[in-house]
């Protein structure tokens, strides 16, 4: 009997997802909505400066990553940090960590599900949002509800497209600017031209200057909310002690990369004063670009109309892509919380292709809310839920640099031998969790004071929660 069968019997996930997978799961969660949507309002605060916001907290996503990724080599199992927490930490941590997750998940779903609606607005602009919102929130949740492997093919040709799109978009971007055809406004002088590289000076609250950068590092941070998504396959990837050491080991590059590199290539494109928040920066700058034109079938097309719609479809690739994983990695987490005592035992059922059915379709009862904040407040939606994910994101963070401290110190003294340590501890632990207090600093004097104020709130109300439900394990 091979080994995923007896898994099957047992009532238990099946490592299903193989190292392609693994590694274009990991690849793709790098390039999201964050990058092509969220870039905009951010821009707007930060102009150029926000390559830099970038940068930074890429280096920060990357030592996180290392510590999840130390713990879930080490322990391979379903409720990935949630599991460390109650673990390593105690029974609310574990509550509250996989709890606080669930809820992240959820609000990403409802803005990637908000962030569809704009993309499909670009072509079909009498399309309300909320019914293109309804439409591929059944889609997707048909495909978790099939098997593991349906959702890591899925995700890794999304991820091959996205790839694909990034990199042919910054050499074309980089043709444009060396031979000239990329308009008169087309030039790398844009990243320091229009009132500097930090426009117009320091801490000036009426400016942009580093206020601006400040202000934009809580949209920053949203971008690098699917990282973590590693730490979850882990329970249902083949060999993980060899596949999620090189899918995280890769995060650091791919930031370079997709995020660095492409934005780079944005700003050299187009002055930074001409992008908008209502659509994505990628798609804009294409098509305001004087491009050729060419002649198929006795009709003239403009190369750069054609340019941004085949942007806007990669765009639409990849909010399809972040939502796909946010369904996937919900239900697990769900799932983990039933088999720790932190959740509804009927959450642990399994169909004959062991995927968690009740965990998915609880999960997307909850996210379809979007359909219904999309139908009456559709030109605030994406905002709000962008605010409300950074804050759960910033938990979530904390927890697991707080709980990795725990891990490695229990495992220190057991003298275990770890299989993949991370990077300077405990000096990124300590370093990343000044920086996440300091975004909390950020935001709360930044305009974003109500999602800080909610964050003991919220975590009041899970311990209340926890307290209520009394979870098995006490």
């Amino acid at each position: 009997m091979s080994g995923e069968n007896k898994e099957e019997q047992n009532g238990s996930l099946v490592r299903g997802l193989t190292n392609r997978h693994i590694q274009l799961i990991a690849l793709g969660g790098a390039i999201g909505t964050g990058l092509f949507l969220g870039i905009g309002p951010a821009a707007v605060l930060a102009g150029p400066s926000v390559i830099l916001g970038y940068a930074l907290a890429g280096i920060i996503a990357f030592f996180i990553m290392r510590q999840l990724g130390e713990m879930v080599v080490q322990e391979p199992v379903s409720g990935s940090f949630s599991y460390f927490a109650y673990k390593y930490w105690g029974n609310f941590p574990g509550f509250a960590s996989g709890w606080n997750y669930w809820i992240l998940y959820i609000l990403v779903s409802m803005a990637e599900l908000t962030a569809i609606g704009h993309y499909i607005h670009f072509w079909w602009p009498e399309i309300p949002l909320w019914v293109s919102s309804l439409f591929f929130f059944i889609v997707i949740n048909a495909l978790n509800l099939a098997s593991v492997k349906v959702y890591g093919e899925t995700e890794f040709w999304f991820s091959i497209i996205k790839v694909v799109a990034i990199i042919a978009m910054i050499v074309f971007g980089i043709y444009l600017l060396i031979s000239g055809t990329g308009g008169e406004t087309a030039s790398v002088a844009n990243l320091w031209n229009d009132g500097g590289f930090f426009p117009k000076g320091f801490f000036n609250k009426d400016a942009n200057g580093f206020s601006g950068l400040f202000a934009a590092m809580a949209m920053i941070m949203f971008s690098f909310g699917g990282l973590e998504l590693i730490g979850i396959t882990a329970a249902e990837a083949k060999n993980p002690e060899k596949t999620i050491p090189k899918a995280t080991n890769q995060v650091i590059y791919r930031i370079l990369i997709f995020y660095v590199g492409a934005l780079v290539i944005l700003f050299s494109l187009s002055p930074w004063r001409e992008i908008t928040e209502g659509t994505s920066p990628f798609v804009m700058v294409f098509q305001n670009l004087n491009g050729f034109e060419f002649t198929i079938f006795g009709k003239t097309i403009q190369f750069n109309v054609l340019i941004a719609n085949v942007l806007n479809l990669i765009v639409l690739t990849a909010a399809l892509s972040v939502y796909n994983s946010s369904v996937y990695s919900n239900s697990r987490m769900l799932f983990g919380l039933a088999q720790q005592g932190n959740a509804p035992k009927f959450l642990t059922k399994l169909n004959k292709s062991s995927v968690p059915t009740n965990a998915i379709i609880v999960s997307s009862c909850f996210a379809g809310i979007c359909i219904v904040i999309n139908k009456l407040v559709p030109e605030k939606a994406f905002e709000y839920l962008m605010a409300l994910v950074v804050s759960t994101l910033i938990i979530n963070w904390l927890m697991i640099c707080y709980t990795h401290l725990k891990f490695k110190k229990s495992n220190i003294e057991s003298g275990v031998e770890l299989k993949f340590p991370s990077i300077f501890y405990p000096i990124s632990n300590y370093i990343c969790i000044a920086f996440l207090l300091m975004i909390l600093v950020l935001m709360s004097i930044t305009g974003m004071e109500i999602q800080v104020i909610l964050i003991p709130v919220w975590l009041l109300f899970l311990f209340l929660m926890y307290k209520w439900y009394k979870p098995n394990s006490n």
